[in-house]
């Protein structure tokens, strides 16, 4: 007989995307009139075309693994020597941030890695989460066994829960205890707040006394309008010995269908064996990649790589400028029909408060039968998300004029 990982059936519900994707194709089987115009501002992928740049070097790619010249086999499961070096200079080393080039390991993606950090951390670790929060952080926590059952008010025993709020400024503050491991995300998904400087050393500082580890999600660090806020954790004095940071090239490159990014892992990070022992954790993350996978493929390094020119550059600009725009509009829209609304400024989300009376859910299936327009429900990240909703900017420039008007005529201001 083959036993599961119980685990798994303590999550609470399907995965947020996937019912928001039951919901709409039910919509759709019974309306399928209206369900021609609908319009998908929920989840966060990307409409536009990838860089010009990258598609010029996939293409150069597939054309060397067609010769054997020039063929390539298995990479290296870190990551080729060269694009950790690009990503190494142009991303930490050009901004006086001393990253060595062995501390990047190149990866399909900061989703997986998120997950896969928990195969080097021991079962048991007191886990602390924002809230409204990205599923992914507590999920593969709750399958991996670091949490207990599911509370009926949302979230899970066992792990801590920091609100986000309107009062301050969902950005959350270090906990008042001890936890092994927190998850932060800036700018955040979904609420499109940002964190300053003044705020990261208070995490670093909490994690420095609390010998912590901190998990820095910086998906969207692209979008970052304001050059006074930090765009790396290791900006912060003392991160290097506490947090590892995930980064991904979904967004700002529109490589949601290619799949890239890469783990910054600094070589002064330990953490404790049960008797006592200091272990170098970079040590244990090369060595899971060695273990459980062969690499990134060559096409995709070669993406990537084109990135780093100058062309490449002005090109993911281009793309960021297009959906920050896209943002611009939404915000101006809700903000114009008196609603509350947050976000937009930093990151490619709007976070808007629901009308009184209404919960998330019931905004999502209002804004969808009435203008059809998919967004995405608050509760949906967490006991603070409820009461809120969020607006995705990836879309065309003519949807996201659209959808501006359709809501102006779903909550008259």
């Amino acid at each position: 007989m083959a036993f599961i990982n119980e685990h798994y059936l303590k999550l609470s519900a399907g995965y947020l995307f996937p019912e928001i994707a039951r919901r709409v194709n039910a919509y759709r089987e019974a309306n399928p009139i209206d369900a021609e115009n609908i319009i998908h501002c929920g989840v966060g992928d990307v409409t536009e075309a990838i860089p010009a740049v990258a598609a010029k070097a996939i293409k150069h790619a597939a054309d060397e693994l067609s010769s054997p010249d020039t063929f390539r086999g298995y990479p290296p499961a870190t990551g080729y020597d060269f694009i950790r070096r690009a990503i190494a200079e142009n991303e930490f080393r050009s901004q006086g941030i001393e990253i060595s080039d062995d501390e990047i390991f190149f990866s399909d993606g900061s989703k997986g890695d998120c997950g896969h950090i928990l195969e080097i951390l021991g079962q048991g670790n007191v886990i602390a989460v924002t809230d409204p929060v990205y599923p992914v952080y507590v999920d593969t926590n709750v399958m991996i066994g670091n949490t207990g059952h599911a509370l009926d008010e949302g979230g899970y025993e066992g792990i801590i829960t920091l609100p986000g709020t309107e009062e301050n400024g969902f950005i959350s503050n270090p906990p008042d205890q001890h936890a092994d491991i927190a998850y932060l995300c800036f700018p955040n998904n979904p609420t499109g707040s940002m964190i300053n400087h003044d705020q990261l050393k208070a995490w670093v500082d909490w994690a420095l006394e609390h010998d912590a580890l901190i998990l820095y999600d910086t998906a969207y660090v692209e979008f970052i309008r304001d050059d006074t806020l930090p765009r790396s954790i290791y900006e912060i004095p003392g991160a290097e010995k506490c947090a590892i940071e995930f980064h991904s090239f979904s967004k700002n490159a529109g490589f949601t269908g290619i799949r890239a990014g890469f783990t910054v892992f600094p070589k002064s990070i330990t953490a404790s064996t049960r008797d006592g022992r200091r272990i170098q954790l970079h040590d244990l993350w090369s060595r899971r990649w060695s273990t459980r996978s062969n690499g990134v493929s060559w096409p995709v390094h070669r993406a990537v790589e084109s990135l780093y020119t100058d062309e490449g550059k002005a090109q993911i600009k281009s793309l960021v400028d297009h959906y920050m725009g896209n943002a611009r509009l939404l915000l101006e829209a809700c903000t114009g029909m008196g609603m509350t609304v947050f976000g937009g400024e930093n990151a490619p989300y709007v976070w808007v408060k629901c009308p009184v009376g209404a919960d998330s859910w019931q905004m999502f299936d209002r804004i969808l039968q009435e203008i059809q327009v998919v967004i995405t429900p608050g509760a949906g990240f967490g006991r603070s998300g409820e009461g809120y909703f969020r607006i995705s900017a990836f879309n065309s420039r003519e949807n996201v004029v659209e959808v501006s008007r359709r809501m102006q005529s779903l909550i008259p201001a």
